[in-house]
């Protein structure tokens, strides 16, 4: 049951119990519950109230180089993120969902980038609070996309050799806290798999204010990670590369990713623009 069939159930049950003017002021609270919910507006929390990271130093020539939103002066790119940001928070509102993968077919089609600048992007609204997590145990990446200096990553979590709070971060911006990774791993399925994964995924989304959780997840088509971790994410974004992502690739990941919640496709490098002084 999503968080707003829950709403509109309490909403009936009180109704039920109460009558009157009192089912009347229960209702309109719980109206507001629910425009809230699917708007993922969270009542406003007090910054002492809110789980605080230890920082961590980014690198600005690192940002810049590998075109990270906190340092890409292109307006038409701040713009595109921003109606990605608005289309993803309006699908994941209409469903209840707070988790959400981001994957491609190969490598170096700009999945992370992508990740990395969706994340960005919805923590400048004022009302999303986001988690993003480098789940591509593999070849991890994020880190690096951000000229991270840090300790601990997420694989130090998984073997057992670091706690939650030595491997989330904060890098400076509010409402985003980043979860690295540095020590790749083969049996990364397995990983994903195992229990110490749940108790990881579980403590994210218990944390107050929900979080929205970005996950850069491996290649769809190189491995089986998004696969066994495909039951504990509510949806997932598909990345293709203008001249690198084969029509013939794409056919087959639509396949795969039938049966699971796709918001939807981001085509990167396009060479399409508008030369519009104003859009």
């Amino acid at each position: 049951m999503s968080l707003i069939e829950e709403v509109m159930r309490r909403q009936a049950h009180e109704r039920a119990a109460t009558g009157g003017l009192a089912a009347s002021a229960n209702g309109a609270a719980a109206a507001a519950s629910v425009r809230m919910a699917r708007h993922h507006v969270a009542a406003p929390v007090p910054e002492t109230a809110v789980q605080q990271y230890r920082p961590a130093a980014v690198d600005p020539d690192a940002l810049e180089r590998n075109r990270v939103l906190l340092r890409v002066q292109d307006v038409a790119v701040s713009r595109a993120y921003k109606i990605l940001r608005t289309r993803v928070l309006h699908r994941m509102a209409d469903n209840g969902w707070f988790t959400l993968g981001v994957t491609g077919t190969g490598a170096g089609e700009g999945k992370t980038v992508t990740a990395i600048n969706l994340a960005i992007a919805l923590a400048q609204d004022p009302n999303a609070w986001v988690y993003l997590v480098d789940l591509d145990l593999q070849r991890p990446q994020l880190g690096a996309y951000l000229g991270m200096t840090y300790e601990h990553g997420l694989t130090d979590f998984l073997s057992g050799q670091a706690e939650l709070d030595q491997v989330i971060y904060d890098i400076g911006l509010k409402r985003l806290a980043v979860v690295p990774n540095a020590s790749p791993v083969e049996t990364s399925s397995e990983y994903l798999r195992s229990a110490r994964m749940a108790d990881f995924l579980n403590a994210l989304e218990a944390q107050t204010p929900r979080r929205i959780i970005i996950l850069d997840m491996p290649p769809l088509m190189m491995s089986d990670d998004v696969l066994a971790f495909a039951p504990r994410v509510d949806s997932f974004l598909l990345v293709a590369s203008q001249g690198i992502t084969a029509r013939r690739t794409l056919a087959n990941a639509k396949e795969v990713l039938s049966e699971l919640n796709v918001l939807g496709v981001v085509l990167n490098r396009s060479t399409e623009h508008n030369d519009s002084p104003y859009y």
